[in-house]
C-alpha cells in the first residue's frame, strides 16, 4: 500500500477493510470473534476496540504464516476461555472487503451439510496470479489439497480454481492438524492450506464450497486493488438501494457507504456523497452536489448543493444551493436554510427561512420566523461561544449583527443594517444604526479630476439645465 496506514484500516464505503469482514463475521452471530494482529498491531487493536468492541485479538508477534496466525488464535483464546475451541471455525482474510455474510453462512452450511473436517471457499477467477490453486481428485472431484503460487507447477498454475483464503473447520480437528504443519516450503512459513492434506492423509472429508462472485474473495494489496473494490462496493450498495425502491439518477457518480440507509422513492442526484450513519426518507431529494455525513434528511426534503454534516433536516425543509450544515444543525418541517448560508449549533423553527448570505450559529430560531439577507449571529467573544435566540414569526432586517448573548421577542422586527446588543421585546422594532449624514461637494473638494469628480459635475449641469 505504500502507507503510513496498516493495509487493514484502509477505508472504502465507511468501513476500513478489517471492518467489513468483522461486519460478515458478525452476521452468523459466532460465539467468539477473534482478530489476530501483527503488524502495526497497536492501530489495529485501538481501532477494533471502537469499531469491533465485541471481537477479541490474538496478537501474533512473529508473522510465521497464516497457520501459525490460526495456531497463536486458538492457543490464545483457549487461554482466554478457560476451554478449547470447539464446533465449527470460520477462518477469514481481514483484507476481503467485498465478502459477505451470505457467503459465509452458505460455506457453514455446506460444511455443516456434507460433514466435512474442513470446507474451503474457492472461486474461478479469470486470472488466478498470486492465488493458491485448488487441487481435485480426478476421480471423485474432491479437493485433494491447496498450492500456493510460487510453490505450484506450470501445470498447477493452469488452474484457474481458487483457495480464498477462506475456511470452515472442525475446531478439535484444526488444532490437532496445526500441531503437524512443516516449514519447508519457499517461505518457510506455517501454511493453513497444509491442514487440508493432512486431514485428508487422515482419512477425513475435505470439502469446497464455490463462491458464487470470485469478487468477493478478492484481497487488497495496493491502491489500485482498492479504488476497484470501493467501486465494486459502491455499485453493490446503490443496486441494493435502487432494488428497494430508491431512484438513483447517476449511479456512476454517487457515492453512498455501508451505514447509509434509506426509505422508498427518495431520490438522489447526480455528484451525491452520503457518509456515514445519514439517512434519506421517503420522497426527499438529495443533490446534485451534495455531501452529507450522519445527516437525516426528512420526507419531502430538498437539499441541492450542500455541504452538512451531523445535521438533521426537517420534512419538507429546503437547504441550498451552496449551503454548509454544521455539526448540531437542526432544521424543522418546512424550514429553509437558503444560498450561501452556513448554520452551526442552530435550532430552526417549523417554517423559518434564512434564504440568503447569513450565519447562524449557537442560535435558536422560532417558527415562521424570517432572517434577512446577510446577517450574522455573533457568537464567539474571543474566549468563548454565547447563544442567540429569535422568537417566533419574527422578521429581521438584512445586514444585521446579533451580538450574543441576545433574545429577540416572539413577533419582533429589526431595522435593516442594525447591530442587536440588547433584549428586543416582543412586537418590537429595534432600530440600531447611525444617523446618515450627507457632506455636500466632499468628493470635488477630495477627489478632484477624479471619473467621479466628473460624473457629479455632470450630473449637477443636467439637473440646473432641467431646473
Amino acid at each position: 500500500m505504500k502507507s503510513k496506514t496498516p493495509k487493514v484500516l484502509h477505508s472504502i464505503c465507511g468501513r476500513s477493510l478489517v471492518g467489513h469482514v468483522v461486519t460478515a463475521a458478525e452476521s452468523l452471530d459466532p460465539a467468539e470473534l477473534v482478530v489476530v494482529v501483527g503488524h502495526a498491531r497497536e492501530q489495529v487493536a485501538a481501532h477494533l476496540a471502537d469499531a469491533a468492541p465485541g471481537a477479541r485479538t490474538a496478537v501474533q508477534a512473529e508473522q510465521n504464516g497464516t497457520g501459525h496466525a490460526v495456531r497463536v488464535a486458538l492457543e490464545q483464546l483457549a487461554e482466554q476461555t478457560g476451554t478449547p475451541a470447539d464446533g465449527t471455525v470460520l477462518v477469514v482474510c481481514g483484507d476481503t472487503p467485498l465478502l459477505t455474510g451470505e457467503t459465509l453462512q452458505a460455506l457453514a452450511a455446506t460444511h455443516a451439510a456434507d460433514g466435512n473436517a474442513v470446507t474451503v471457499l474457492t472461486a474461478e477467477v479469470p486470472d488466478a496470479t498470486g492465488y493458491g490453486r485448488i487441487i481435485r481428485d480426478e476421480a471423485t472431484g474432491a479437493v485433494s489439497g491447496i498450492v500456493e503460487h510460487k510453490d505450484a507447477s506450470d501445470t498447477q498454475r493452469a488452474i484457474r480454481e481458487i483457495n480464498s483464503g477462506v475456511f470452515a473447520f472442525d475446531g478439535k480437528l484444526l488444532a490437532e492438524a496445526l500441531s503437524q504443519v512443516r516449514t519447508d516450503n519457499s517461505q518457510g512459513e506455517e501454511y493453513l492450506t497444509d491442514v487440508l492434506g493432512i486431514l485428508r492423509a487422515a482419512g477425513h472429508r475435505v470439502g469446497a464450497s464455490v463462491a458464487a462472485d470470485h469478487h468477493e474473495i478478492a484481497g487488497i494489496n495496493n491502491r489500485v486493488q482498492l479504488a476497484e473494490a470501493r467501486r465494486m462496493l459502491n455499485d453493490r450498495l446503490l443496486h441494493a438501494a435502487m432494488m428497494a425502491g430508491v431512484t438513483v439518477v447517476d449511479p456512476g457518480s454517487t457515492w453512498v457507504d455501508a451505514t447509509v440507509s434509506f426509505e422508498p422513492d427518495a431520490l438522489l442526484q447526480p455528484n451525491t456523497q452520503l457518509l456515514g450513519a445519514s439517512h434519506v426518507a421517503a420522497g426527499a431529494e438529495v443533490g446534485p452536489g451534495c455531501t452529507l455525513t450522519d445527516t437525516r434528511v426528512g420526507e419531502g426534503a430538498h437539499v441541492i448543493n450542500t455541504v452538512a454534516n451531523s445535521a438533521t433536516i426537517g420534512a419538507e425543509a429546503n437547504v441550498g444551493p451552496y449551503a454548509y450544515l454544521r455539526p448540531g444543525t437542526r432544521l424543522g418541517p418546512k424550514a429553509k436554510a437558503g444560498t450561501y448560508v452556513e448554520m452551526k449549533n442552530a435550532e430552526i423553527g417549523e417554517g423559518t427561512k434564512v434564504p440568503h448570505l447569513s450565519y447562524v450559529g449557537d442560535a435558536t430560531i422560532g417558527e415562521y420566523s424570517n432572517i434577512g439577507a446577510a446577517s450574522v449571529f455573533v457568537n464567539y467573544d474571543g474566549l468563548a461561544k454565547h447563544h442567540t435566540t429569535i422568537g417566533s414569526h419574527c422578521r429581521t432586517g438584512s445586514d444585521n449583527m446579533f451580538v450574543a448573548p441576545v433574545t429577540v421577542g416572539d413577533g419582533a422586527y429589526t431595522a435593516a443594517g442594525s447591530v442587536i446588543t440588547k433584549d428586543v421585546p416582543p412586537g418590537s422594532l429595534a432600530v440600531a444604526r447611525g444617523q446618515q449624514r450627507n457632506i455636500e461637494g466632499w468628493v470635488a473638494r477630495k477627489r478632484p479630476g477624479s471619473a467621479a469628480a466628473e460624473a457629479a459635475a455632470k450630473a449637477a449641469e443636467d439637473q440646473g439645465q432641467e431646473g
